[in-house]
């Protein structure tokens, strides 16, 4: 199997753990009273379901595009761009003409 799939999958079972840890610290803390929607409905199994899965998808997403990130090589160390100095730019001093104001 290819190292790339390998890596794929590991963090695919990672997100899998983030997303029950997530989801049962928002049913202890019974956020949105979740925990009082899903023990309550006749159906609240496809609901946990749908949320442990649907975080899994997000969670393992982001653990995947970490990993891919933390694949890239080290630079050479490299000096980056060049040091030309930032143009200071003056404003402008344009003469207006105002009408006095009358006093009455």
């Amino acid at each position: 199997m290819p190292e790339l799939v390998r890596l794929y999958i590991r963090n695919v079972f990672a997100g899998f753990a983030l997303s029950v840890v997530f989801v049962g610290l928002l049913l202890w803390f019974n956020v949105a009273n979740l925990w009082h929607l899903i023990s309550a409905s006749d159906v609240g199994y496809i609901a946990l379901g749908l949320l442990v899965v649907f975080n899994t998808v997000v969670f393992s997403g982001v653990q995947f595009g970490i990993a891919v990130m933390r694949l890239a090589e080290p630079e050479d160390g490299g000096q980056g761009g060049r040091r030309d100095a930032i143009p200071v730019l003056e404003p402008a001093r344009v003469p207006v003409a105002a009408k006095a104001i009358r006093k009455r």
